[in-house]
């Protein structure tokens, strides 16, 4: 006997969706992105491709698959973008899984 799943649960137990999640996360690059946003929120391209050690256009290309997957906001301030990870977003819970309370800095803020 099967037990419905709530329509709100659906995307919670989806499959696919988790697979995409992972497969986003597990490359180092986009992660090394993800944990500079979440040190250092509202950063450009450039700022986060010196992070990562990585070229801007290879920056804004992952850049790209976070806010598709919806985990990133980017702002306009002139010509330059500003991105920084959405506070609801599944991989910012997930980085507080990992690393604990602890890892506050001064420029860390869930604000927006």
């Amino acid at each position: 006997m099967s037990v419905p799943v709530p329509p709100d649960d659906e995307e919670k137990l989806d499959p696919d969706a988790w697979s995409r999640r992972f497969t986003l996360l597990s490359d180092p690059t986009r992660l090394r992105l993800i944990v500079g946003m979440h040190h250092r929120p509202d950063s450009t391209v450039n700022d986060l491709a010196q992070l990562a050690g990585i070229s801007p256009n290879t920056a804004s290309q992952s850049l790209r698959a976070l806010r598709d997957e919806g985990w990133i906001d980017g702002d306009k301030s002139g010509r330059e973008v500003r991105y920084r990870l959405r506070p609801d977003a599944i991989v910012h819970r997930i980085l507080h899984e990992i690393m604990g309370d602890h890892h506050a800095q001064p420029t860390h803020s869930h604000g927006r």
